[in-house]
């Protein structure tokens, strides 16, 4: 049956007439009813046909019947996160025509923008979302809670965070197998500071990466776990699961997840005010970064804020290092960072009026723009302070009613 289908796309694509291609075979009239499944013919006429459009046509229905499987394998692989199998995959994918003309061009293009998703290329990402949203109607249940899933994934990558919760929410598990996205929601509810359900579908997450005996990504999911608990006493549990984590990344080999695990044991120090182990931390985090990745601007954001409120470096050293990341983030035209580290060249500078106008008038409308939910919080309790010592009255009570509102 799927003989048809294939004369008629290796047909169309060298530009053939149903005439040319039958011409010494048989009639266009017959190929036209070959291609719609609308007669019988005989293997003959197909080994001609195929012969004349130089293509072996066991092999494309092999590679036809086949999809399915490959596809479903590709996606098991961007679940586990294996990269370079996952890069093989796609380009193996790329290379194969028949997949326009399968039942199964949907998968393939919402595992496409999940590929390109974990690759940060948002743009070719979205382009593919709005042709699929053009025919969410005709995608078969389990597609359309995939394309949930991945619309989820997208608004994560764009910083839309209760976007995608509500998306995220909105999927159904009984037709969707992959709980993954438990993960992404988690993620979600995390950058919205709601840690109760953040540790919850974290922990969902959890029990699925288990069952699919996927440690990297128990580690992912117990990272953010450890990091939803706020207030813990001493402060010893939360060490001790950081420590369990660092060495799972080493007993993984994952260089990249010791790099977030690290970050994240740095911030706990810093949001406790331990600035020189917060400093410690930064430090190693970034030792395992590319220097010219955005997560290393983090961490060395992080190094500079900390050594600064725990005086751990010389001033002129600390605004030679918030230049550099000045520089860096310019560079990259990072936005986010561009803010940061120009807020922190204030800080050094003990520049307070310049400080707090940048803050107010570029960070925060850019923290709200992209819901940095820790950062829109921070900012407005510092605009708060500065306005009520400045004796602003009227600002530091409007600032004061938004926090309460909070």
């Amino acid at each position: 049956m799927n003989e048809g289908k294939i004369i008629k796309f290796y047909r169309e694509k060298y530009q053939m007439t149903q005439e040319q291609l039958g011409k010494g075979i048989c009639s266009g009239t017959h190929i036209s009813k070959i291609e719609r499944l609308h007669t019988e013919y005989a293997p003959e006429i197909i080994t001609l046909l195929s012969q004349r459009l130089g293509i072996n046509i066991e092999n494309e229905l092999i590679k036809l019947n086949t999809i399915k499987n490959r596809l479903n394998h590709w996606h098991d692989v961007i679940v586990m996160q294996l990269f370079d199998e996952m890069n093989l995959i796609n380009h193996e994918l790329e290379q194969d025509d028949l997949i326009q003309i399968s039942d199964y061009i949907n998968l393939y293009k919402l595992l496409r923008v999940r590929y390109l998703l974990m690759h940060n290329l948002t743009e070719e990402a979205l382009e593919i979302i709005n042709e699929l949203q053009k025919k969410e109607h005709k995608l078969s249940s389990y597609e359309a809670n995939l394309f949930k899933h991945v619309l989820g994934v997208y608004y994560l990558a764009k910083h839309e965070n209760l976007k995608a919760i509500q998306v995220l929410k909105s999927i159904n598990d009984t037709d969707y197998t992959n709980k993954e996205y438990t993960y992404h929601l988690a993620v979600a509810y995390h950058l919205n500071e709601s840690p109760v359900m953040a540790y919850f579908f974290a922990d969902k997450s959890r029990q699925f990466f288990k069952e699919i005996n996927n440690y990297l990504r128990v580690i992912d999911a117990e990272m953010l776990m450890a990091i939803q608990v706020k207030d813990d006493g001493d402060f010893k549990e939360t060490i001790y699961r950081f420590e369990s984590l660092i060495k799972s990344c080493e007993l993984c080999h994952s260089p990249d997840r010791k790099a977030k695990v690290l970050h994240n044991l740095a911030f706990e120090y810093f949001r406790r005010k331990n600035y020189e182990l917060a400093h410690k931390y930064y430090n190693e985090s970034m030792n395992l970064k590319n220097n010219d990745s955005s997560p290393y601007l983090l961490s060395f954001e992080g190094y500079i804020r900390s050594a600064y409120y725990g005086s751990l470096l010389p001033k002129d050293e600390l605004l030679q290092l918030a230049n550099e990341g000045l520089e860096r983030a310019l560079k990259k035209n990072e936005q986010l960072y561009i803010n940061l580290f120009t807020l922190l060249s204030y800080l050094i500078q003990d520049k307070e009026q310049e400080y707090h106008q940048y803050l107010s008038e570029y960070s925060l409308p850019l923290f709200k723009k992209f819901g940095f939910v820790y950062l829109i919080k921070r900012s407005e309790k510092e605009l708060f302070n500065y306005c009520f010592n400045q004796k602003k009255t009227r600002r530091a009570l409007k600032m004061a009613h938004i926090l309460i509102n909070q």
